[in-house]
């Protein structure tokens, strides 16, 4: 399955440096608002060692890991969502992701122009959920349209999905994004409004962009602590990064790179946070298959059954299943080898009902 993650903000919050280093793809930045205007995309390598140790294990020269699509989109403004700016190219870029990294900026720097004259997190991100909370009403407004003329005629069922419609189109005037007013409803009543693909209903990952020297210190800001009461508020997640840092990592050589971190104090790169916060946010794990051709990483929702999984490499493995060979990551590493895990008793053969487990090393029986 892919992952496309849009990474949005205002004009010059740091967006395109930090899609350029975390994807060394090119894209251009500079101190002007609109840099960005196509959106710029990016395929990042989701860093997991497990791989290379499956790697030295089956003896493969090949590694595939997962991979996640990084979408640099252009800064929003006031107005957006009448046109204004880049308003309509912007929105409909968002409509295309999975989940929304909102780069927020959390730095003083005099030769860096704000769009609004002063940094300011609250204002900042109230700008863009208001203008992405503003699209959406007219998309509710559609269909509640739809819904008044179903109740009409007496559809219980009609007058049933137009009274929550009513409830989120007063939940979106006072409190704002359709998440917050999703995180607290059925699966059943999510279902009525799935297909309006509200922007607002979007995953949402806060990414507070601190000054170097801030991030080294690991003392947060006033700016960070205004994005994580933000986030707090709606049960978003929130990573601290510098985009400066994540430049100066990106021109490393590969086994330079944690040297450098662990100089600079820090455990892991932006891009791990991101990459990791960014799974935990959408549900998301990920599986093993493992041979003499390649070692490969499998992205899957959390609760996906073999079949489920198996579709993920070809629908025909989905069609046909039959059973799946599961090693657990743990042996395979303990023991050394698959025969060595067959050996042992630990190669467990499994049906339709089976769950998937993070790092499970997968071998998939089909028949079309």
């Amino acid at each position: 399955m892919g992952l496309r993650i849009g990474i949005v903000g205002l004009p010059n919050v740091g967006k395109s440096t930090l899609f350029n280093a975390i994807t060394s793809a090119g894209a251009q930045a500079a101190n002007f608002p609109f840099c960005t205007i196509e959106p710029n995309v990016g395929v990042v390598d989701l860093p997991d060692e497990r791989l290379w140790k499956l790697k030295e294990l089956v003896h493969t020269e090949k590694v595939i890991p997962a991979s996640v699509e990084l979408v640099d989109i252009a800064g929003l403004v006031k107005g957006a969502s009448k046109g204004e700016g880049l308003g309509n190219q912007f929105l409909a870029n968002i409509r295309e992701t999975d989940a929304i990294l909102h780069v927020v900026r959390c730095f003083d720097d005099d030769n860096v122009v704000h769009v609004d004259g002063s940094v300011n997190p609250k204002r900042d991100i109230e700008v863009i959920d208001t203008e992405l909370v503003l699209r959406d009403l007219d998309t509710l407004e559609k269909k509640l349209s739809r819904a008044q003329k179903g109740a009409k005629t007496g559809d219980k069922k009609a007058k049933e999905e137009l009274g929550l419609l009513e409830d989120l189109r007063k939940h979106m005037g006072s409190v704002g994004p359709v998440r917050i007013f999703s995180a607290a409803r059925s699966p059943e009543d999510r279902a009525l409004y799935a297909d309006c693909c509200f922007l607002t209903d979007k995953p949402v990952l806060f990414c507070a962009n601190v000054s170097e020297k801030d991030l080294k210190a690991g003392a947060e800001n006033a700016y960070v602590a205004a994005v994580r009461a933000l986030a707090d508020a709606e049960g978003a997640k929130v990573v601290v990064i510098s985009a400066a840092i994540e430049a100066e990592i990106a021109e490393l050589p590969v086994e330079e790179r944690k040297g450098f971190l662990a100089e600079a104090g820090l455990t892991e790169s932006g891009l791990d946070q991101i990459v990791r916060t960014g799974f935990e946010l959408l549900g998301l794990q990920t599986y093993f298959t493992a041979g003499e051709k390649e070692v490969r990483a499998w992205t899957i929702h959390k609760g996906d059954k073999a079949p489920r999984a198996a579709g993920v490499i070809h629908t025909d493995f989905e069609k046909g299943f039959i059973k799946a060979e599961v090693i657990k990551y743990a042996d395979m590493v303990r023991l050394g080898s698959e025969d060595k895990v067959k050996s042992a008793g630990l190669l467990r053969i499994e049906g339709k009902e089976y769950v998937v487990q993070d790092g499970d090393v997968m071998h998939f029986r089909f028949n079309v």
